[in-house]
């Protein structure tokens, strides 16, 4: 489905949960967010009937974020559900990293396409101060449990202007020495205008002209543009309401994000 300005819209971003076992530091404030209660989150089956009707509307890739999408309990049969959709090309997921381990083996058996994994230093010290007390051993493990099952790797590592050149060259060997595309992601404040198109110059954020994707939250609304303010909810779980509010997010993405004041990015994943 084309929006107003003939972008294609084919990717869908959804917003699992907005709790996370870290506290990065351009993520979450050091305080934490209000978490909701489990009945303020979209259950499985209600994201599943939005991702249903999403595909239909042309939405080709799905992505699950959080938060971190792990700490949702029973997460691998949410992505058994999405995979069985009939059109639905990839499903992706992006994760701190910190319980792959355990998990790796049941997402790959229930369908999961791919996994991006949040490194930004593989400094020990340095990692455990931008997440606010992780642990990168976890996270490298993590790494090699995925690898082991044989999914398509990237690392997403934002690049501050405290990254040192240093650490841009020590994770590129990384993850040419492992196999593991690398996306750089430029750091951006969600309450501050987003950078004109030309001065984008990672991988990540896209240019605006560029964007093809919307936003599921946790809390059962629609987000057409990371950097806005605009929500649209879905109300009851028909289908009427779902696709009524998909077209509408749809339509109504901006032609150019500016900013948002509204929510913090844990609560939107990205």
């Amino acid at each position: 489905m084309l929006d107003s300005f003939d972008r294609e819209i084919s990717y869908l971003r959804i917003s699992v949960t907005d709790r996370c076992n870290l506290r990065c530091v351009y993520c979450m404030p050091e305080e934490g967010v209000e978490k909701k209660s489990h009945s303020d989150c979209l259950s499985f089956e209600e994201i599943t009937a939005i991702a249903r009707e999403a595909v239909e509307l042309g939405i080709r890739k799905i992505r699950l974020t959080g938060g971190e999408p792990l700490v949702r309990r029973g997460i691998c049969s949410l992505v058994g559900q999405l995979k069985n959709i009939k059109g639905l090309q990839s499903l992706g997921m992006t994760t701190n990293g910190h319980f792959l381990k355990k998990n790796a083996a049941a997402l790959k058996k229930a369908g999961l396409d791919s996994l991006n994994i949040s490194l930004d230093t593989l400094n020990p010290d340095r990692y455990a101060q931008l997440t606010r007390g992780g642990d990168i051993q976890k996270v490298l493990d993590g790494i090699d449990a995925a690898r082991t099952e044989g999914f398509p790797l990237k690392i997403n590592m934002v690049i501050s202007s405290e990254t040192t050149q240093f650490e841009m060259d020590h994770m590129k060997s990384f993850c040419t020495e492992k196999g593991i595309k690398l996306q750089r992601i430029r750091e951006y404040n969600l309450k501050i205008d987003k950078f004109p198109d030309e001065e984008i110059i990672y991988h990540r954020p896209p240019p605006c002209h560029q964007c093809n994707r919307i936003r599921l939250l946790s809390s059962g609304s629609l987000k057409p543009c990371l950097h806005s303010d605009d929500e649209i909810p879905i109300g009851p779980m028909d289908r009427e309401n779902i696709r009524e509010a998909l077209e509408k997010a749809i339509k109504e993405k901006p032609r150019c994000g500016g900013s948002c004041s509204t929510l913090n990015m844990v609560e939107i994943g990205g």
